[in-house]
């Protein structure tokens, strides 16, 4: 074929015409389609986004997020676009399912984590600052990523666990409330004076400025013990003065018993020696 020559030239361009005056209105509204669908896709990318980040989600998640509604919005408007174009997608279609379902069994693992992740953003269990246990560890969140999340343990360690892993079993958030419950169990010897001890641990609550007062503190008996009588001493204090409170009373509490001539019993193993008959 020549292309150079006039008639054939000529025509293509009758076929060309003949295509676009046939499919000409089909295009159009394939092509209006495709602008508006990508359009209204960024549109909601962008506002899903935005509400991710008010609530505080890990800043690479939130990207992540928008990207998969948007090309998955994306993908739509395209196969809707060519259809209206009058192409046949059915093949297109069972093609790309195919694709998908090799990818998703290939990344079965990662998948679970990431649809994990999703999980735990919209039920609100934790976020990033909440002093957690899950996943068999504990630590503060540092961030909660698209596959894992990040925790930072007391003495400055990172742990990386799996969404699954925390998804599938008990999450305790310890800093959900604002107030937390200090539980202290002081044993005192059996000849001791027990009015005279629960007054002591009374004392000792009530001059540690950072106990509640409501809640009231609970100061009683738990138990007759083997070697010691236990109390129970339960003050109420602000979640972030927990361990700082824990450590204080503990302190006092035997400072001030060794003053007042109370003891604290510990083991002991009494020897005894007989002498042998000669």
């Amino acid at each position: 074929m020549n292309l150079l020559d006039p008639q054939t030239v000529q025509g293509l361009l009758e076929e060309a015409i003949a295509m676009v005056t046939t499919h000409g209105l089909n295009i159009l509204v394939a092509l209006l389609i495709f602008v508006i669908g990508r359009l209204i896709a960024k549109r909601l990318s962008m506002l899903t986004h935005k509400l991710l980040s008010k609530s505080r989600v890990d800043e690479t998640l939130c990207s992540f997020l928008r990207n998969i509604i948007y090309y998955a919005l994306l993908a739509a408007i395209i196969i809707m676009a060519l259809g209206q174009a009058g192409i046949n997608v059915t093949s297109f279609l069972a093609v790309l399912g195919a694709a998908g379902l090799a990818v998703g069994l290939a990344l079965k693992d990662s998948l679970s984590n990431f649809a994990a992740g999703v999980m735990l953003i919209m039920l609100g269990f934790f976020k990033k600052g909440d002093y957690v246990t899950a996943g068999g560890e504990s630590g503060t969140v540092t961030s909660i990523k698209i596959f894992n999340t990040v925790l930072t343990t007391p003495d400055n360690k990172v742990i990386i666990v799996p969404n699954s892993s925390i998804l599938s079993g008990n999450i305790i958030n310890v800093t959900a409330n604002d107030t937390r419950r200090v539980d202290l169990v002081m044993g005192i010897g059996y000849d001791d004076d027990l009015l005279k001890a629960k007054q002591v641990l009374e004392r000792i609550v009530s001059e540690e400025p950072r106990v509640l007062k409501e809640p009231a503190p609970q100061i009683m008996v738990s138990a007759l013990a083997d070697s010691s009588v236990n109390i129970n001493v339960r003050p109420w204090v602000k979640t972030e003065d927990y361990w700082g409170v824990y450590f204080a009373l503990t302190e006092k509490v035997k400072l001030v018993f060794d003053q007042e001539g109370i003891s604290i019993p510990y083991p002991q193993t009494d020897v005894h020696l007989f002498k042998a008959d000669k």
